[in-house]
């Protein structure tokens, strides 16, 4: 069994939190009530850009939404994509990051696929699995004392 290179996650969080602000956010429903429209209102209200993939929405957060990544990527430079879809719908996602340039896939609290992390991190992009974006830019925030 090949061994896997270290991961240090932590340091992929922090350099996202750190360096990143915007964001295309996948699954992104345009219903207050569900933790993809919170996370994402709350990112922007931190001043973070929140580009919309979702395909049976014009508008979400007042900002246009696109059907696919590929197509918000003709509009806007991707850096972090984060995903409120299935774990199995993972992979296609991350082929996509990887196809427009993101340098970093964060998937949501509950959300989590090995070897589409491991093709992302091939690929040279920063990966987070199974954690809250919101979450993790507070205590970030809280624990740098901005």
């Amino acid at each position: 069994m090949a061994s896997q290179p270290i991961v240090d996650i932590a340091s992929d969080l922090a350099y996202i939190l750190d360096h990143y602000r915007t964001v295309a956010v996948v699954g992104l429903s345009p219903k207050p009530h569900r933790d993809s429209y919170g996370v994402s209102h709350y990112m922007q209200a931190q001043g973070w850009r929140i580009v919309p993939i979702n395909p049976n929405a014009d508008s979400i957060l007042g900002e246009t939404c696109y059907a696919s990544l590929q197509d918000a990527a003709r509009h806007h430079t991707i850096e972090l994509v984060n995903v409120f879809r299935n774990s199995a719908d993972v992979p296609p996602v991350v082929a996509d990051a990887i196809a427009v340039g993101a340098k970093a896939v964060w998937l949501q609290m509950g959300i989590a696929h090995d070897a589409a992390a491991q093709q992302a991190r091939t690929a040279g992009l920063r990966v987070v699995q199974n954690k809250c974006l919101m979450v993790e830019h507070r205590r970030h925030r809280s624990n740098s004392g901005t």
